[in-house]
């Protein structure tokens, strides 16, 4: 929220005045993304990265096309989760050899789709790597492949646990030689691996801890490994901060855990390049959700403020999400920012489920049918990751400002 510009009656995204901004798009509910503090957010992760690591961009946060593109000359590389996703990084002209390909799913088309386009795959089982030598042999191309470790430990603090203990990403660590001995022929070009432990960390202590550890993982399985490894994909997991009473991501001690990552591996594996691949912490900031009020309604000493929007195209601001216990995501009257008379109110969808809920008893300036609610931090995880079919609504629409 902070990033946006709030010091006066409405809110600016993009130096657009959130009232001309919902004419400009035609209708509510929209997202909004701000290009210009996309391109800050990556400029000051890039001032923090350690001399000669790469930044991949994951499109699994935000897969809106234009966002893509505009990430795209921004970052070095990209890192796709299925084959609509690798398209997309190829339309907004992603240079192959920058581009990693996981999943713990992928189907057999898309393994070929993937060798064919020369990009490289995350190996997360035994049958991908079967899978992916038949590919290269009947396309008479190599597959570049990474091998994704589940590794013996877990994140801890992460909102989501990636890796550690039993998990249906990568290959346990205990397995990975074995895989590794296979790899040797066959059409398949190893280059290197791949672990992420986990995801939404806002712990810099933690993070930096993991990088240790999976250098540790990285160092170990090298010696198994069937050709010099060139690629160590460390994931990323940086957080952001979406409620109160959390701290933003003290980047420092994660910049020099990197340091320390680069440089062991720089003197045990000297051709190996260290990716860090970051998703949400680039773009989620950078987004807003906006809904329009179609009803002021009062129950029994409650107000609830009806909008045209709600779970089906938020589903994490609903806290449907992932979220144990659900706390609201920070919310405004976007075109009343500065009114003294406040309230107590909640912000509800149109659908006729009680978990159709944006916010929840927030302090709220007084709005009206017509006011424009803003949802923040809505930049990651939002329309695609939401079940917009739900109760054959309108679909959202998305801007790039």
């Amino acid at each position: 929220m902070d990033s946006f510009d709030t010091a006066r009656e409405q809110l600016l995204v993009g130096g657009v005045p959130l009232t001309l901004l919902a004419e400009r798009v035609g209708q509510t509910p929209f997202y909004a993304y701000d290009r210009g503090l996309i391109a800050a957010r990556i400029a000051a992760v890039r001032h923090v990265l350690p001399p000669g690591v790469l930044l991949h961009y994951a499109i699994k946060a935000n897969p809106m096309p234009a966002l893509v593109g505009w990430v795209r000359p921004l970052v070095d590389g990209m890192d796709v989760a299925s084959a609509g996703e690798l398209k997309l990084a190829l339309d907004a002209g992603a240079d192959p050899q920058g581009i990693g390909f996981a999943g713990p799913g992928k189907r057999a088309a898309e393994l070929r789709q993937a060798v064919a386009a020369g990009v490289l795959l995350h190996v997360e089982s035994a049958r991908e790597l079967q899978l992916l030598a038949d590919a290269a042999q009947d396309l008479g191309l190599p597959a570049r492949v990474a091998l994704r470790i589940n590794p013996d430990f877990e994140l801890r603090g992460a909102g989501m646990h990636m890796g550690g203990g039993a998990k249906p990403f990568g290959v346990d660590a205990e397995q990975a030689p074995g895989l590794l001995r296979a790899m040797h022929g066959g059409g398949l070009g190893f280059e290197g691996f791949h672990v992420y432990p986990g995801s939404q960390n806002l712990r810099a202590e933690v993070i930096a801890q993991s990088l240790s550890r999976s250098v540790d993982l990285v160092l170990r399985l090298a010696q198994h490994a069937p050709a010099p490894v060139r690629y160590v994909n460390l994931g990323g997991g940086w957080g952001i901060p979406y409620f109160p009473g959390e701290r933003r991501l003290d980047l420092a001690p994660v910049a020099d855990a990197l340091a320390q990552a680069q440089a062991r591996l720089r003197q045990e594996l000297p051709q190996a390049r260290l990716v860090v691949e970051l998703g949400r912490y680039l773009v989620g900031e950078a987004g807003v959700y906006v809904v329009r009020v179609l009803d002021r309604k009062l129950s029994r000493g409650q107000v609830f403020l009806v909008t045209d929007g709600g779970m089906h195209q938020h589903l994490a601001a609903s806290g449907n999400f992932g979220q144990v216990i659900r706390r609201n995501y920070p919310v405004a009257i976007g075109n009343r920012l500065q009114c003294a008379e406040r309230e107590t109110a909640s912000v509800v969808g149109p659908l006729c489920t009680p978990l159709d809920l944006l916010a929840d008893k927030s302090d709220l300036a007084v709005a009206q049918p017509g006011d424009l609610v803003v949802v923040f931090q809505s930049g990651a995880y939002g329309a695609s990751a939401s079940p917009q079919a739900f109760l054959g609504h309108p679909a959202c629409v998305e801007v790039l400002v």
